[in-house]
This record gives C-alpha cells, structure tokens and sequence, in this order.
C-alpha cells in the first residue's frame, strides 16, 4: 500500500449556492427530512449573504444566498442557477492538505487560514476542481460548536420528520467534451485517488446518446467522484443537456445511502419529489438478471426502484427528477446490500427515462 499523502475522513458537507436559502432550506426540511442545525447572516455579522445548515445523520448542506446583486454569489447563481460550489472534505490537517495537493499541481482557491468562536478554532484551505466547484478541507479537531465559527444555532418550529437518508455515497461530475481524463488525472496526480471503475459508450448508451464515465476513489474508499463526459451519439445526451443549462461542468447528482429504500423513496414521494419512471417491462425479468433479493418486488415496482448485482452483492437505487427548474442538479437514493459497484446493469433502462425527460424539455 502506498503513502496516503491525503487521508480523508469523510465528506465534511455540501455547499450549494442558490437564489433562496431560506425558501430552499424549508425545503430540503420538508421533502428530504433534513432538519435545520445552523444560520450565519446579518444577525451573525455576516453581511454579504445568508447560510442556512441543514443534518441528517452524517449528511451535511449548507445552503448560501447573496444578499447583493454585485456579489460574486449572484454570479454564480445567474451563470449555472441553483448548484454545488463546495464539496468539503473533512481532513486531519487542513494545511498539509493544502499543501500537499498545491505541491502536486491543483490551484489554490483559498489558502489555509484558522477560524475560531467560542468553541474553539477550525482550519480550512480550498482547491479548485472541475468547473468553478472547489475542494473545501476542513480541520475541526479542535472545535466543540456546532458546524463552524460563525454560525449560530437555528431551530425552526417545523418539526422535520427524517427519511433514513445516512451519508454521501459519491457525488458525480459532469465535465465537457474529451476533458473526463484530464480530470481522473488531477484526482490521481493532486489528491492521491485511484481509478476505481471505467464505463465507456458502450456501456452507457441507448438508441440515441452515449456517454462515458470513470470512478476515482481516496485511498480508504470514503470519497468517490464518477467524472462523466458525453460521448458521441445520434442526438444530445444528458451530459450536454446538463452542460448547457449549467454552463459548464459542475455537480450532476448526490447519491445518498439509506438502510431501507422502500422506506426512504415512499417518504420522498408522499412529500412531492419526482423521481425518473422505467417502463414496467424492466421489473418482468429483474428476479432472472439479478437473483435472489431480500425485498418483496410488488413495493420496488409501485415505487419505481431498480435493482443491480455485483460479484460482492446487490443494490437498489433510484433518480430524482432534477430539484430545480434548470435540469441539472438531481439527487440518487441508493441502498447496498454488499454491492460495491455503480448499477451498471440500469444504465440503458435509466438514459432511457432520462431521454424521455429530455424530450418533454424540448432537449433531446
């Protein structure tokens, strides 16, 4: 085993930048059952913009809007709409982190710099990635408060009503054309990561668009990044679709982990969320593609749930439909029963109800 020069413990949190953090948080709250943890804004001393901190079990978002139209915020929101702009990787020493990847090639966006309140201090140091996303480290031994310096407790009198969903599973990038090893490179050269797993168009493709995709993985396995890129095809693909609106590359979905899918997904859709449909016809032959599963098929097939086996296990997933008006950003509710892998096995019937979307848009 090589010298991990970056060991991660985890995601830290997901930032997004959208156009209504208040407005967003309530609903996160009220159909993901995210409940609110934090604020900082004018009443913390923060006079540019508004954070609102929303947990759920290891999961962390922040939600930031600007409170300016000159704010370099505004213009990330006018340019790519409601998206990610900080995935936080929390870190035993922010600094070194910096540096060793600083060292290696990756753009410093933020340089390392301590924060402290009453709780104690936290260090934290950013890279570029991909599109205007950044690598956010966080080092928060020695803090005790809530989320970091500056933010105060918030509570709302909502009462959140949480869904099961446990952790990131990975977060999946879309870059532009002929850029996906460009970007498997920095995450091997600057961060350490290994290349988990390759789809090429021919297994990612359906009758009219293709892509291709490679997973990197941190040395313990704790982070993974799919970097997806379009690939020829008769019509536009889902990473060109997501390209435009977005304006360039940027976060295409979360995956989430749950213990209990049927739990999670029923919760999401009772409270609104869409989710991609598959034709019926998928669910005739899964117990033949897949084999033995613990659930019973009926409620995987009234709630749209696909299923995929690997040689170490199965596992269960399912897409949202995109959470805001510009299809881009969406979320993937995944359950692993031993599974290490990504639901190959789904891809065509996916990119299909994908395309079906795609064309209602006018898109396709």
């Amino acid at each position: 085993m090589e010298h991990d020069f970056l060991p991660i413990n985890g995601t830290d949190y997901v930032e997004l930048y959208v156009g209504n953090a208040k407005q967003s948080a309530l609903f996160y709250q009220y159909a993901f059952g995210f409940e609110l943890l934090g604020y900082a804004g004018p009443e913390t001393g923060v006079k540019d913009r508004a954070s609102y901190v929303l947990k759920q079990d290891k999961i962390r978002l922040v939600l930031t809007t600007p409170l300016f139209e000159d704010h370099p915020i505004a213009d990330h929101i006018k340019k790519h709409g409601d998206g990610v702009k900080v995935l936080a990787l929390w870190v035993d020493d922010a600094e070194k982190s910096w540096k060793e990847t600083t060292s290696r090639g990756a753009i410093s966006y933020e340089e390392p710099k301590t924060i402290k309140d009453a709780f104690g201090e936290v260090k934290v140091a950013s890279i570029h990635t991909y599109g205007e996303t950044i690598h956010t480290f966080v080092e928060r031994k020695n803090y005790k408060g809530l989320f970091l310096p500056g933010f105060i407790e918030k509570k709302t009198e909502y009462k959140t009503q949480p869904i099961g969903l446990k952790y990131i599973d990975h977060c999946v990038g879309n870059v532009g054309w002929g850029e996906m090893n460009k970007w498997v490179e920095f995450y091997e050269k600057t961060m350490g990561f290994n290349l988990l797993i390759t789809f090429d168009d021919k297994d990612i493709s359906t009758e009219y668009t293709a892509l291709m995709s490679k997973v990197v993985s941190s040395g313990n396995g704790y982070i993974k990044f799919p970097i997806n890129e379009p690939a020829e095809g008769k019509k536009k693909s889902q990473i060109e679709e997501y390209l435009d609106f977005y304006n360039g590359p940027g976060v295409q979905h979360m995956a989430i982990a749950t213990d209990n899918i049927i739990h999670t997904v029923t919760e999401l859709r009772k409270r609104g969320v869409e989710f991609l449909e598959v034709p019926e016809s998928y669910y005739t032959d899964l117990l033949d593609r897949v084999g033995k599963i613990d659930e019973d098929l009926q409620p995987l097939k009234d709630l749209n749930i696909l299923v995929d086996r690997d040689e170490e296990g199965y596992l269960l997933q399912i897409f949202t439909k995109p959470v805001q008006d510009r299809p881009t950003l969406f979320f993937e509710i995944i359950q692993r029963k031993g599974a290490k892998s990504f639901g190959k096995g789904n891809f065509k019937a996916l990119f299909e109800a994908i395309e079906r979307e795609q064309g209602l848009r006018g898109n396709l």
